[in-house]
C-alpha cells in the first residue's frame, strides 16, 4: 500500500522572512483558511516569541483553524515553549516546533556550545515541552552540514524524549538529491526508535535544489514535506508545495505516494499568496508560472491542437487554471460576473462581490473587453484587506519636460476631506508627498515597481511600492490601467498597512 505524506506549509513563518514581506494578521488568517482548503496537514503560523503581532496571528490563526494541524517554531528555550503554548491555546490541533542547530559551525560560532550541551538542550526540552502538548516537533538546523554520527544521535535523544515528528533540514540549500537521499536512508537504518516518529524534511533553493532534495528524501522514506507557496522563503527560498505536490501526482507511478490536497485550489493559492505578499511569480515558474501552460512554437501549438499530451503532461484543470477565455463588458451583470469569479475559484461573500463588482464596473467603462485575468487582478486586489482609514477621493497632475511636476490630492478619513498639493520629481514622487502631508507620515522609498496584470492597450498596471517607516520595511499594491493612480493606491497602501498596525511599527 502506498505510504501517506504529510505537507506541512511554512509560508505563514519561513515565507514571511521573504525580504520585504511582511503580513498583516488579517491577511496570516486569510492564508491560514486558504492553504486549509488546499488540504495542507500542518500550517505553521509563525513564530510567537518574535513579536506581539507573531503572538497574536498564531491566536487568531488557531481559533479559525478546524481540519488542520497549527503549530508555532520555538528555539530550545522554556520561555520560546511557554510563549507558544500560549499562542497555540486555542487551535483543535497544535503542535510545538522546536528547532536547534547541530552543525559544529552553529555550535561554535552561533549557539558556542559543545556537543554535549546540544544533546543535553534536545533532551531537556523536548521532554519540557511534552509536558504541555503531546506533538512535539524537533528540527535540526543545519543538519545537511552535520556529522552523520551526531545527527543520529541527536535524532535518538529527541525520540526518546517524547518529539513525534523529526525534521531535517537543508538550513542553506547545501545538500545535493543523492546525498541527501542516502543520508535519509542512513538515518532510517542507524536510529533504532526511528520508527516511533514521523520523518520530515526541510529544503531551501540556495542552489536551486530544493525540490530536488525534497523529492528524494520521499523517495528515500521521508513521510513529511516542508512547503512554502510560491516557493517563498529566506534568500533564495523554500521549496515550493505547488511543484513537490505535483511532482508526486504526475509521477505516482514513480514515487508511488498519497496526500491530502485538492490541487485544484493551487493556483488560487498561488495568485493570494502572490498579491498579498506582493512578490510577483515568474512568468516561466513551473506550475503556476503564466507560461506554464503556453505554447508559442508551431510545432508545439499544432502537436497541442492534436492531442493536448504531446506536450503538456499536466492539464491545466489539475491546478485550478482556467481553459477558457470568457469576456466581460460593461454590459455584463451581477451574475455573469459572480459566475465567472466563482469559476476562477473564488468563493465571494455579498459585502465582497458588492466591492468587487463595483470596481469591475468602473474598469468596465475604461476597457472594451475584461478577460480572467482582469478579473483576477480585481478580485485579488480585494484579498490584501488593509483597513482603509485614509480614501482616495481625487487627484490631479501637472508635468512636462518643461515643468515642476505638482500634484493635488484629496483623501478622506473619517468622513472628513482634507486636500494638498505638492510639488516632486515627477508626478509619482509630488503624489507620495502630497498624501504624506496629509498623513503626517513621512517614508522612505525602497523600491518601486509597475508590471502590467493584463495584456492590451489599456490593460491593467499593478505598482509595488516597498517603504520604510521606522525599523520596519513595508510593502503598498495598488492596481488601476492608469498607472499614476495604481503608484497612489499602492503608497497608500502602505500608509494604510502602517496606521492600521501602528503598534508594531514603533
Amino acid at each position: 500500500m502506498s505510504r501517506q505524506i504529510k505537507l506541512f506549509d511554512t509560508t505563514l513563518r519561513d515565507g514571511e522572512q521573504t525580504a520585504g514581506v511582511n503580513f498583516n494578521l488579517h491577511e496570516k488568517v486569510q492564508i491560514a483558511k486558504q492553504l486549509e482548503k488546499l488540504g495542507v496537514d500542518i500550517i505553521e503560523a509563525g513564530f510567537a516569541i518574535t513579536s506581539k503581532g507573531d503572538f497574536n496571528a498564531i491566536h487568531a490563526v488557531s481559533e479559525h483553524i478546524h481540519d488542520a494541524v497549527v503549530a508555532s517554531l520555538c528555539r530550545c528555550r522554556e520561555v520560546d515553549i511557554d510563549t507558544a503554548f500560549r499562542a497555540l491555546q486555542r487551535a483543535v490541533s497544535p503542535r510545538l516546533h522546536l528547532v536547534l542547530a547541530t552543525s559544529d559551525i552553529h555550535l561554535k560560532h552561533k549557539l558556542k556550545i559543545t556537543r554535549e550541551q546540544c544533546v543535553e538542550q534536545v533532551d531537556k526540552m523536548v521532554r519540557y515541552a511534552k509536558h504541555y502538548m503531546s506533538d512535539v516537533q524537533f528540527s535540526l538546523e543545519d543538519a545537511t552540514r552535520t556529522a552523520p554520527e551526531f545527527i543520529y544521535r541527536v535524532v535518538d535523544t529527541a525520540i526518546k524524549a517524547g518529539a513525534t515528528t523529526i525534521n531535517i533540514p537543508d538550513t542553506v540549500g547545501y545538500i545535493q538529491p543523492f546525498e541527501f537521499a542516502k543520508l535519509i536512508e542512513d538515518i532510517r537504518a542507524n536510529v533504532p526508535d526511528i520508527d516511533k516518529a514521523e520523518l520530515a524534511v526541510h529544503c531551501h533553493n540556495d542552489l536551486g535544489q530544493a525540490v530536488a532534495n525534497t523529492l528524494a528524501a520521499i523517495k528515500a522514506g521521508a513521510v513529511q514535506a516542508e512547503v512554502a507557496i510560491n516557493g517563498l522563503g529566506e534568500r533564495a527560498g523554500n521549496c515550493a508545495l505547488e511543484e513537490v505536490v505535483m511532482a508526486l501526482r504526475t509521477r505516482n507511478d514513480y514515487y508511488d505516494v498519497r496526500y491530502n490536497l485538492d490541487t485544484t485550489q493551487i493556483m488560487r493559492t498561488s495568485k493570494l499568496i502572490s498579491v498579498i505578499s506582493g512578490m510577483e511569480v515568474a512568468p516561466t515558474k513551473p506550475i503556476v508560472g503564466k507560461n506554464a501552460f503556453a505554447h508559442e512554437s508551431g510545432i508545439h501549438q499544432h502537436g497541442v491542437l492534436a492531442e493536448p499530451t504531446t506536450y503538456e503532461i499536466m492539464e491545466p484543470s489539475s491546478i485550478g487554471r482556467s481553459q477558457n477565455i470568457i469576456a466581460l463588458g460593461k454590459l455584463s451583470g451581477r451574475h455573469a460576473f459572480e459566475q465567472n469569479a466563482q469559476a476562477l475559484g473564488y468563493d465571494l461573500d455579498t459585502d465582497e462581490l458588492d466591492v468587487a463588482f463595483e470596481k469591475f464596473k468602473k474598469l468596465a467603462d475604461k476597457k472594451k473587453e475584461i478577460h480572467d485575468d482582469d478579473i483576477e487582478a480585481i478580485l485579488g486586489e480585494k484579498t490584501s484587506v488593509v483597513p482603509e482609514i485614509y480614501s482616495l477621493i481625487s487627484f490631479q497632475f501637472a508635468s512636462g519636460n518643461n515643468m515642476i511636476s505638482t500634484a493635488t490630492i484629496e483623501l478622506e478619513r473619517d468622513g472628513v476631506s482634507t486636500t494638498e498639493a505638492a510639488v516632486g520629481d515627477g508626478p509619482v514622487d509630488a503624489a507620495f508627498k502630497a498624501i504624506s502631508r496629509i498623513c503626517g507620515l513621512e517614508l522612505h522609498i525602497i523600491d518601486y515597481s509597475l508590471r502590467g496584470v493584463t495584456q492590451g492597450q489599456d490593460a491593467l498596471g499593478s505598482v509595488s511600492v516597498t517603504t520604510q517607516y521606522a525599523t520596519k520595511h513595508v510593502k503598498g499594491i495598488g492596481i488601476s490601467t492608469d498607472i499614476i493612480e495604481a503608484s497612489v493606491r499602492a503608497y497608500l497602501n502602505c500608509i494604510n498597512r502602517i496606521l492600521s498596525n501602528m503598534g508594531e511599527y514603533r
